[in-house]
């Protein structure tokens, strides 16, 4: 075997690594230049005959691209909905870099393989979903709910006597997919992926803080026929809130008993983990008597990019949506092969990092994860909402905040603009916007696990600072 210069690189890598992570309590969260043509400036190099030694490429590579580098994993990156990085799953992902496992099936990579199997079944036990779910290690929520639907396609379809897998979707009987007004945009995107598209949508409304209105559910069931696929959200990613999982299990009972498959799906990728907290009990009664539930690992988990999770009480239907034979894989029906429950075929052991960081945090942990970032984020909504400046636009249930800037001029929106441009342009802090019901708002969400009481507070004094400059008062 050819021997490489293992110990150089590494010690470049890590050092400068090291380097970034020990930055990240001062450092700026944004980038102060993220012009295109300087980044590319510094990193559009001619393509050697000879090559460059790979230590040197690698210390090149972290010197120039490091003033570019957003500081996701800091404790003051309040934008989309991105967790940051915990110390286990940092520490996991570098061993699954170095052991390089293709990781599809148990003959070819068994360690990673069971380690998987067990951070599934440490996960479905932690969120109180039935023992016996299945588990799909994916890339991101978008395709842990294109995966839960497919599973979901399958069973409804299965029902009324019509094989997908084999026979697509041509001639297939109609399926209606039933989802909530402003659903997330991976829902719709999925439907795409699965040849059901947009069409196939009926939009039922919610109330005022987004939670699906059970009536309205029950109307748009009564006209629907046939196969049929419900959408509801464990975190609403402007509000935060929890639909009435209780009430949707028992209409889509009833529209099942009345003769017409149905299958409901959690898209869970703000806060299927809130499930983990007693505190939090009252808002996911129910949420274990559903079909399907997705979810992001780099959200609240704070595992590194990428990972996904789809997870399926009917394992049979997850199975036959996703798995694959052929005459040359070597397939072990006594263990669990990875690539039966994702759509990825040569994929990342990013399973591995779940299992690191559940094992570190721990019961209590997770429980204090969610509990900690949901009084977090109250903590932003008491200091902005009492300021005088801004009003809370949602009841504040978990980790999102949705501000309005008070603009003497009424012009609310452009005043969010300017108050978040500026605290991004200083970087203390990086805050993302959001159109909630026509209205531009500033959104908040407190994904990460470093952060604390005062990223929190910088940030407020932060944001009032900016808000007062822009308005005079």
């Amino acid at each position: 075997m050819r021997q490489s210069d293992w110990k150089s690189v590494l010690d470049t890598a890590s050092r400068a690594a090291l380097e970034h992570l020990e930055a990240l309590p001062d450092r700026a969260v944004l980038p102060a230049s993220a012009d295109h043509e300087a980044i590319r400036s510094v990193l559009d190099r001619p393509l050697t005959r000879e090559g460059v030694d790979a230590a040197r490429v690698v210390g090149e590579l972290a010197r120039d691209l490091e003033p570019y580098i957003t500081a996701q994993a800091g404790g003051r990156y309040f934008g989309f909905v991105v967790g940051g990085l915990h110390p286990a799953a940092l520490g996991a992902d570098v061993l699954v870099s170095a052991w390089d496992q293709n990781a599809p099936m148990f003959a070819g990579a068994p360690g990673v393989a069971v380690a998987e199997e067990l951070a599934a079944r440490w996960l479905v036990d932690l969120v109180g979903l039935p023992s016996r779910s299945s588990v799909g290690f994916v890339t991101g929520g978008q395709m842990a709910t294109f995966t839960c639907l497919a599973a979901a396609r399958h069973e409804v379809l299965r029902e009324v006597g019509w094989d997908v897998e084999a026979r697509g979707l041509p001639g297939a009987p109609p399926l209606t997919v039933v989802v909530k007004s402003g659903a997330h945009a991976t829902v719709l995107r999925a439907l795409r992926f699965l040849g059901l598209g947009e069409q196939a949508v009926v939009s039922v409304a919610c109330d005022d803080q987004d939670r699906i209105r059970p009536d309205a559910l029950q109307e748009a069931l009564a006209t629907v026929q046939g196969p049929t696929i419900v959408v509801v959200e464990c975190g609403n990613v402007n509000t935060g809130a929890f639909d009435d999982f209780d009430a949707v299990a028992d209409l889509a009972h009833a529209h099942r008993a009345a003769g017409h498959p149905t299958w409901v799906h959690v898209d869970g990728a703000v806060m299927l983990l809130a499930a983990a907290s007693q505190a939090m009990a009252d808002r996911v009664k129910g949420l274990d008597r559903l079909d399907s539930w997705s979810t992001d690992g780099h959200k609240l988990l704070n595992v590194a990019y990428d990972c996904g999770i789809a997870i399926s009480r009917n394992a049979a239907a997850h199975r036959a949506a996703m798995s694959v034979q052929a005459a040359y894989l070597e397939q072990d029906n006594a263990a669990r092969d990875p690539l039966d429950w994702g759509p990825d075929f040569s994929r990342r052991a990013r399973g591995v990092q779940v299992y690191a960081t559940l094992r570190s945090l721990g019961r209590q942990g997770v429980a204090e994860l969610v509990e900690r970032t949901t009084h977090l984020a109250r903590r932003f909504a008491d200091a902005l909402g009492g300021s005088g400046h801004a009003r809370i636009v949602n009841d504040v249930v978990s980790n999102q905040v949705l501000v309005r800037w008070e603009a003497p001029d009424g012009d609310h929106g452009r005043l969010a603009d300017t108050v978040m441009a500026g605290v991004r342009a200083e970087g203390t802090a990086f805050f993302t916007g959001t159109t909630y019901r026509g209205e531009r708002l500033m959104r908040i969400s407190v994904s990460d696990w470093a952060t604390d009481e005062d990223d929190v507070d910088r940030a407020v004094e932060a944001l009032l600072r900016h808000a007062r400059l822009a308005t005079g008062r």
